[in-house]
Protein backbone atom coordinates (compact mmCIF):
# COMPACT_ATOMS: atom_id res chain seq x y z
CA UNK A 1 0.00 0.00 0.00
CA UNK A 2 1.30 3.46 -0.91
CA UNK A 3 -0.34 6.47 0.65
CA UNK A 4 -1.67 8.90 -1.96
CA UNK A 5 0.16 12.24 -2.02
CA UNK A 6 -3.21 13.96 -1.89
CA UNK A 7 -4.00 12.26 1.44
CA UNK A 8 -0.69 13.32 2.94
CA UNK A 9 -1.20 16.89 1.75
CA UNK A 10 -4.69 16.87 3.25
CA UNK A 11 -3.39 15.71 6.63
CA UNK A 12 -0.62 18.32 6.50
CA UNK A 13 -3.29 20.99 6.25
CA UNK A 14 -3.81 20.35 9.99
CA UNK A 15 -0.36 21.86 10.73
CA UNK A 16 -0.85 25.00 12.81
CA UNK A 17 -4.27 23.95 14.05
CA UNK A 18 -4.74 24.77 17.73
CA UNK A 19 -7.29 24.23 20.49
CA UNK A 20 -7.53 25.19 24.16
CA UNK A 21 -9.29 23.54 27.10
CA UNK A 22 -9.69 24.78 30.65
CA UNK A 23 -10.54 22.75 33.73
CA UNK A 24 -10.22 22.81 37.50
CA UNK A 25 -7.37 20.52 38.55
CA UNK A 26 -9.06 17.98 40.80
CA UNK A 27 -7.01 16.52 43.67
CA UNK A 28 -9.06 13.31 43.69
CA UNK A 29 -8.33 12.67 40.01
CA UNK A 30 -4.64 13.15 40.75
CA UNK A 31 -4.89 10.81 43.76
CA UNK A 32 -6.28 8.06 41.53
CA UNK A 33 -3.44 8.68 39.07
CA UNK A 34 -0.90 8.39 41.92
CA UNK A 35 -2.54 5.14 43.05
CA UNK A 36 -2.23 3.67 39.55
CA UNK A 37 1.48 4.53 39.54
CA UNK A 38 2.03 3.08 43.01
CA UNK A 39 3.08 6.45 44.44
CA UNK A 40 2.05 8.38 47.54
CA UNK A 41 -1.62 9.31 47.76
CA UNK A 42 -0.75 12.52 49.61
CA UNK A 43 -0.77 14.48 46.35
CA UNK A 44 -1.13 17.76 48.21
CA UNK A 45 2.32 17.21 49.75
CA UNK A 46 4.00 15.82 46.62
CA UNK A 47 2.45 15.43 43.20
CA UNK A 48 3.02 12.10 41.44
CA UNK A 49 5.28 11.55 38.47
CA UNK A 50 4.14 13.37 35.31
CA UNK A 51 1.10 14.64 37.20
CA UNK A 52 -0.15 16.70 34.25
CA UNK A 53 -1.17 13.47 32.50
CA UNK A 54 -3.99 13.09 35.04
CA UNK A 55 -5.76 16.10 33.53
CA UNK A 56 -7.22 17.25 30.20
CA UNK A 57 -8.15 13.69 29.29
CA UNK A 58 -9.66 12.96 25.87
CA UNK A 59 -13.45 12.64 26.05
CA UNK A 60 -15.17 11.07 23.05
CA UNK A 61 -18.84 9.97 22.92
CA UNK A 62 -19.46 6.22 22.77
CA UNK A 63 -20.46 6.39 19.11
CA UNK A 64 -17.15 8.08 18.25
CA UNK A 65 -14.93 5.22 19.42
CA UNK A 66 -13.17 3.19 16.72
CA UNK A 67 -12.73 -0.61 16.63
CA UNK A 68 -9.34 -0.37 18.37
CA UNK A 69 -10.82 1.56 21.29
CA UNK A 70 -9.26 4.87 20.28
CA UNK A 71 -11.48 7.83 19.36
CA UNK A 72 -12.24 7.87 15.64
CA UNK A 73 -9.87 9.84 13.45
CA UNK A 74 -10.53 13.48 12.62
CA UNK A 75 -11.41 16.55 14.65
CA UNK A 76 -8.36 18.19 16.18
CA UNK A 77 -6.11 15.32 15.09
CA UNK A 78 -5.78 14.66 11.33
CA UNK A 79 -7.66 11.59 10.00
CA UNK A 80 -4.54 9.54 9.16
CA UNK A 81 -5.65 6.26 7.57
CA UNK A 82 -2.80 3.99 8.72
CA UNK A 83 -4.35 1.53 11.21
CA UNK A 84 -1.83 1.47 14.09
CA UNK A 85 -1.19 4.45 16.33
CA UNK A 86 1.20 4.92 19.26
CA UNK A 87 2.55 7.66 21.51
CA UNK A 88 6.20 7.17 20.60
CA UNK A 89 8.12 10.01 22.24
CA UNK A 90 7.78 13.07 24.41
CA UNK A 91 9.85 16.01 25.56
CA UNK A 92 8.77 18.07 28.58
CA UNK A 93 9.80 21.13 30.57
CA UNK A 94 8.44 21.85 34.04
CA UNK A 95 7.97 25.20 35.74
CA UNK A 96 6.25 25.72 39.07
CA UNK A 97 4.03 22.85 40.28
CA UNK A 98 0.40 22.72 39.23
CA UNK A 99 -1.99 24.27 41.75
CA UNK A 100 -4.74 21.84 42.70
CA UNK A 101 -8.29 23.11 43.03
CA UNK A 102 -7.74 25.97 40.58
CA UNK A 103 -8.39 26.37 36.85
CA UNK A 104 -5.64 25.67 34.32
CA UNK A 105 -5.69 25.93 30.53
CA UNK A 106 -4.02 23.55 28.11
CA UNK A 107 -3.34 24.79 24.60
CA UNK A 108 -2.54 22.14 21.99
CA UNK A 109 -1.03 22.84 18.56
CA UNK A 110 -0.24 20.58 15.60
CA UNK A 111 3.41 21.41 14.82
CA UNK A 112 4.29 19.07 11.98
CA UNK A 113 3.29 15.97 10.03
CA UNK A 114 5.80 13.97 8.00
CA UNK A 115 5.54 10.82 5.91
CA UNK A 116 8.23 8.15 5.70
CA UNK A 117 8.41 4.90 3.79
CA UNK A 118 11.00 2.17 4.16
CA UNK A 119 11.55 -1.52 4.69
CA UNK A 120 9.29 -1.54 7.73
CA UNK A 121 6.42 0.01 5.77
CA UNK A 122 4.86 3.43 5.75
CA UNK A 123 4.90 5.78 8.73
CA UNK A 124 3.28 9.10 9.49
CA UNK A 125 4.85 11.10 12.32
CA UNK A 126 2.72 13.75 13.97
CA UNK A 127 4.26 16.37 16.27
CA UNK A 128 1.90 17.95 18.81
CA UNK A 129 2.75 20.60 21.39
CA UNK A 130 0.83 21.05 24.65
CA UNK A 131 1.32 23.89 27.10
CA UNK A 132 -0.44 24.11 30.45
CA UNK A 133 -0.84 27.62 31.83
CA UNK A 134 -2.05 28.51 35.30
CA UNK A 135 -2.08 31.83 37.17
CA UNK A 136 -0.39 33.47 34.21
CA UNK A 137 2.58 31.06 34.13
CA UNK A 138 3.37 28.12 31.86
CA UNK A 139 3.61 25.22 34.29
CA UNK A 140 4.26 22.41 31.76
CA UNK A 141 5.27 22.37 28.11
CA UNK A 142 5.31 19.08 26.23
CA UNK A 143 6.04 18.04 22.68
CA UNK A 144 4.60 14.65 21.74
CA UNK A 145 5.43 12.45 18.76
CA UNK A 146 2.52 10.28 17.61
CA UNK A 147 3.37 7.55 15.10
CA UNK A 148 0.89 5.98 12.69
CA UNK A 149 1.97 2.82 10.85
CA UNK A 150 0.81 -0.18 8.83
CA UNK A 151 -0.53 -3.22 10.65
CA UNK A 152 2.69 -5.13 9.88
CA UNK A 153 3.62 -8.67 10.87
CA UNK A 154 2.85 -10.21 14.24
CA UNK A 155 5.27 -9.42 17.06
CA UNK A 156 7.16 -12.54 18.19
CA UNK A 157 7.06 -13.75 21.76
CA UNK A 158 9.75 -12.39 24.03
CA UNK A 159 12.22 -14.98 25.32
CA UNK A 160 13.54 -14.05 28.78
CA UNK A 161 17.29 -13.77 29.19
CA UNK A 162 19.77 -12.88 31.88
CA UNK A 163 20.19 -9.17 32.68
CA UNK A 164 23.21 -8.34 34.81
CA UNK A 165 21.85 -6.32 37.75
CA UNK A 166 23.18 -2.88 38.64
CA UNK A 167 23.01 -1.31 42.12
CA UNK A 168 20.35 1.31 41.31
CA UNK A 169 18.08 -0.96 39.27
CA UNK A 170 14.40 -1.29 40.15
CA UNK A 171 12.32 -4.24 38.99
CA UNK A 172 8.74 -3.58 37.90
CA UNK A 173 6.28 -6.35 37.05
CA UNK A 174 3.02 -4.77 35.82
CA UNK A 175 -0.05 -6.97 36.13
CA UNK A 176 -3.29 -6.88 34.11
CA UNK A 177 -4.87 -4.98 37.01
CA UNK A 178 -2.10 -2.38 36.88
CA UNK A 179 -2.67 -1.88 33.16
CA UNK A 180 -6.43 -1.62 33.65
CA UNK A 181 -6.06 0.96 36.42
CA UNK A 182 -3.68 3.09 34.33
CA UNK A 183 -6.08 2.90 31.38
CA UNK A 184 -8.89 3.99 33.69
CA UNK A 185 -7.16 7.01 35.23
CA UNK A 186 -5.97 8.25 31.81
CA UNK A 187 -9.29 7.39 30.08
CA UNK A 188 -7.32 5.37 27.52
CA UNK A 189 -9.56 2.76 25.94
CA UNK A 190 -7.04 1.33 23.46
CA UNK A 191 -7.81 -2.38 23.59
CA UNK A 192 -4.21 -3.63 23.44
CA UNK A 193 -3.86 -2.74 27.13
CA UNK A 194 -6.76 -4.78 28.56
CA UNK A 195 -8.37 -6.97 25.86
CA UNK A 196 -6.07 -9.99 25.45
CA UNK A 197 -7.95 -11.66 22.55
CA UNK A 198 -7.87 -8.36 20.64
CA UNK A 199 -4.21 -7.67 21.42
CA UNK A 200 -3.11 -11.13 20.27
CA UNK A 201 -5.67 -11.88 17.56
CA UNK A 202 -6.13 -8.50 15.89
CA UNK A 203 -2.88 -6.64 16.48
CA UNK A 204 -0.55 -9.63 16.66
CA UNK A 205 1.09 -8.99 20.02
CA UNK A 206 2.15 -11.90 22.27
CA UNK A 207 0.37 -10.38 25.27
CA UNK A 208 -1.17 -7.26 26.74
CA UNK A 209 0.92 -4.20 25.91
CA UNK A 210 2.22 -1.93 28.68
CA UNK A 211 1.33 1.71 27.97
CA UNK A 212 4.25 3.83 26.84
CA UNK A 213 3.17 6.67 29.18
CA UNK A 214 2.95 4.19 32.08
CA UNK A 215 6.56 3.15 31.48
CA UNK A 216 7.64 6.78 31.08
CA UNK A 217 6.00 7.75 34.38
CA UNK A 218 7.68 4.83 36.16
CA UNK A 219 11.07 5.88 34.77
CA UNK A 220 10.41 9.45 35.88
CA UNK A 221 9.55 8.19 39.37
CA UNK A 222 12.74 6.11 39.44
CA UNK A 223 14.76 9.21 38.54
CA UNK A 224 13.37 11.26 41.41
CA UNK A 225 13.59 8.51 44.04
CA UNK A 226 16.31 10.50 45.86
CA UNK A 227 13.96 13.43 46.41
CA UNK A 228 15.08 15.68 43.55
CA UNK A 229 12.57 17.56 41.37
CA UNK A 230 13.23 17.28 37.62
CA UNK A 231 12.96 20.37 35.44
CA UNK A 232 12.94 18.44 32.17
CA UNK A 233 12.21 14.95 30.92
CA UNK A 234 12.18 13.24 27.52
CA UNK A 235 11.54 9.66 26.45
CA UNK A 236 11.48 7.54 23.31
CA UNK A 237 9.78 4.16 22.94
CA UNK A 238 12.00 1.69 21.08
CA UNK A 239 10.27 -1.69 21.52
CA UNK A 240 7.00 -2.90 23.07
CA UNK A 241 6.76 -4.09 26.66
CA UNK A 242 4.31 -6.78 27.69
CA UNK A 243 2.33 -7.61 30.79
CA UNK A 244 3.73 -10.38 32.98
CA UNK A 245 7.52 -10.46 32.56
CA UNK A 246 9.56 -8.17 34.79
CA UNK A 247 10.88 -4.86 33.49
CA UNK A 248 14.15 -3.39 34.76
CA UNK A 249 14.16 0.38 35.34
CA UNK A 250 17.77 1.51 35.09
CA UNK A 251 19.46 4.77 36.00
CA UNK A 252 22.58 4.98 33.86
CA UNK A 253 23.86 8.18 35.45
CA UNK A 254 24.14 11.70 34.03
CA UNK A 255 20.36 11.78 33.57
CA UNK A 256 20.16 8.71 31.32
CA UNK A 257 17.36 6.22 32.05
CA UNK A 258 16.20 3.02 30.38
CA UNK A 259 13.45 0.43 30.67
CA UNK A 260 14.84 -3.01 29.81
CA UNK A 261 12.66 -5.85 28.62
CA UNK A 262 13.18 -9.31 30.11
CA UNK A 263 15.24 -10.31 27.04
CA UNK A 264 17.61 -7.39 27.59
CA UNK A 265 16.14 -5.18 24.86
CA UNK A 266 16.09 -1.46 25.68
CA UNK A 267 12.38 -0.82 25.26
CA UNK A 268 12.43 2.84 26.30
CA UNK A 269 15.22 5.38 26.60
CA UNK A 270 14.74 8.54 28.64
CA UNK A 271 16.66 11.56 29.84
CA UNK A 272 15.97 13.66 32.91
CA UNK A 273 17.27 17.11 33.83
CA UNK A 274 17.49 18.61 37.29
CA UNK A 275 17.95 22.26 38.25
CA UNK A 276 21.54 23.17 39.09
Amino acid sequence: MTLPASDIAHWQSWIGKSESRSEVLDAQALRRFAAALGESLDVEAQQPSLAHWAFFLPVAPADQIGPDGHPKRGGFMPPVSLPRRMFAAGEMRFGAPLVLGETATRTSTILDLTHKAGRSGELVLLEVEHTIEQQGDIRVSERQTIVYRDAGAATPAVIPGDIAPQPDDAVWTPSPVDLFRFSAVTFNSHRIHYDLPYATGEEGYPGLVVHGPFTAARLFGHARRKGLSPTGFSFRAKAPLFCGPSIVLRDGGDGALAALRCDGTEAMAATVQFST
